[in-house]
């Protein structure tokens, strides 16, 4: 007997269903924050050095601020003062005759730096002067948030098939409030960095958790909405913090439960779901026996190709998502039409999930994203209008990869070690969302290599999930078995593809006995 069976007897998406998923949707919305905050915190307002310390005699005497940073500090090509030089002593002649002599003794910054406040407060630049030589570690603190995510998906993936989704959610719940608590008081980068890291262990939990466990307790039917709406969270994402009191209703997968042997406590949480979907007559029809058929426990390797088409998905998805600064718009109306484009797009791809099936849609996404970066590539920066409409439809499409990657990699594994796979794939996600961010400081020696990297990447891997089996519309495998023959009926449909295609491409009409593909004894 298949699980699905059983769980199509207590209603497979009824009220107990609903309410889960909505128990598990709230806490996911201030994901996002966390993840993207980098665009805000990590940004590098204008800046000069401190010149109080040559004025410290009052030398200055009654000139304006901007004819001390004449005399104080050289000007850059664009006619801007520089970010990390200073002179060594005023050059007053600089008044009346604006050009330098190139022998005018040039230092760095003596006495710290002052930084154009108009747009942001602080950041981690002002806070700790993350400037000059220092200014790849303002960018360093995304990549270390997401090598926390990173090494978190594994910790996660491996713990939760082991002790059940439901205790290693509760950790993620409060370890995440924590650790990003704690880390917003820093005194200091190291420690912000090192809290940062945690933040981003905990949070993963939070992510991979919550999405396997609303998918585990759904019929197959409703999967994609499941998935889709699960996923709106991220783009509604804001700043509150999440609670964690609602976990006390929130059941352990009765999937999971039942391949670790433990079928009472599956059949109590199975009844209860049956009841709250006003099923009665559940215990009539299926019996606490019938759930020591549903599978049986067995372990091997997970395929690679999953994994390496996460990466490219979070590559491509961050490496877009963290470059809102070459459009020349304003930084936060960028990101609010990065934010907003997401939700038609996960709109689109929930019709194209179910009509046209994962593999195809997957595929299509990440590719059509690299055609958007390769277009982007070749246009002139002076149509910066039409650079920002490809950008935005590129961002769009990245979202939709992201959306079914993550209900495509639930559907593959098997559930006796669904969430360690997940974990794995997830590892590698953060992977290339780590090395994202070091990839865009690439552009201090080609302006245009970050793109084409990312180019490269969101094709490449667009071309590597064509081969990941479909799995729209079938039942989530309990066992290795089952995976065996989810590729037996995709092989075989391909067989009376091919063999329609031959027998009718002169429109005879020869009637055929074709195999029954549903049938792996054929």
């Amino acid at each position: 007997m298949k699980f699905e069976s059983i769980l199509e007897e207590t209603d497979g998406f009824g009220r107990y269903q609903i309410a889960l998923v909505l128990l598990m949707y709230i806490p996911r919305i201030p994901i996002p924050c966390h993840f993207l905050l980098n665009n805000f915190i990590a940004a590098i307002p204008s800046h000069h050095c401190n010149i109080s310390s040559l004025g410290s005699e009052g030398i200055f005497g009654n000139l304006t601020q901007e004819e001390r940073l004449t005399v104080s500090i050289p000007v850059q090509d664009d006619g801007t003062p520089a970010s990390c030089h200073m002179f060594s002593y005023p050059q007053f002649h600089l008044l009346s005759n604006s050009s330098s002599p190139s022998e005018v003794a040039v230092v760095q910054c003596q006495n710290g730096w002052e930084y154009d406040n108009s747009t942001f407060i602080s950041t981690l630049a002002t806070q700790f002067d993350l400037v000059c030589e220092k200014r790849g570690l303002a960018k360093a603190s995304a990549t270390i948030f997401f090598v926390g995510v990173m090494a978190g998906a594994v910790f996660f993936g491996v713990l939760c098939d082991k002790y059940g989704r439901r205790s290693m959610l509760l950790v993620s719940y409060v370890s995440s409030i924590v650790f990003s608590v704690v880390s917003a008081f820093s005194s200091n980068y190291i420690m912000f960095a090192a809290f940062r890291f945690l933040t981003g262990f905990a949070l993963t939990g939070i992510i991979n958790i919550s999405f396997v466990l609303s998918i585990e307790w759904v019929d197959t039917k409703h999967r994609t909405f499941i998935g889709v709406f699960g996923s709106i969270s991220w783009s509604l994402g804001n700043m509150l913090l999440a609670d964690n009191f609602n976990l006390t209703w929130i059941p352990e997968s009765a999937r999971w439960l039942i391949a670790n042997g433990k079928a009472e406590t599956a059949y109590k949480y199975l009844q209860k779901c049956a009841t709250f979907n006003k099923r009665r007559d559940f215990t009539s029809r299926v019996k606490l026996e019938a759930l020591s058929t549903v599978m049986t426990v067995e372990h091997k390797e997970p395929t690679f190709t999953s994994p390496i088409c996460r990466y490219g998905v979070a590559s491509t998805y961050y490496g877009i998502s963290l470059n809102i600064t070459s459009f020349g718009l304003d930084l936060y109306l960028t990101h609010f039409i990065y934010a907003a484009i997401e939700v038609p797009a996960k709109i689109l791809i929930y019709f194209s999930l179910n009509k046209v099936g994962r593999r195809i849609t997957q595929t299509g996404t990440l590719v059509l994203t690299g055609f958007c970066i390769l277009i982007n590539i070749i246009t002139p920066t002076e149509y910066w209008t039409f650079r920002t409409v490809i950008a935005v439809l590129g961002k769009g499409l990245s979202e939709a990869s992201f959306t079914t990657v993550f209900l495509y990699t639930t559907e593959l594994y098997p559930t006796v070690m669904r969430q360690n796979g997940v974990g794995y794939a997830s590892f590698m996600a953060r992977l290339g969302a780590s090395i994202s961010p070091l990839i865009m400081l690439l552009e201090d020696t080609w302006k245009l290599l970050p793109e084409v990297i990312f180019c490269t990447v969101a094709i490449f891997s667009g071309l590597i999930a064509w081969l990941l089996p479909e799995t729209n519309n079938e039942r989530l495998p309990e066992t290795i078995e089952d995976i065996e023959e989810m590729r037996y009926k995709n092989k075989c449909h391909k067989i009376q593809e091919k063999i329609l295609n031959y027998c009718f491409q002169d429109q005879s009409n020869i009637p055929l006995k074709l195999p029954i593909c549903a049938d792996t004894t054929q």
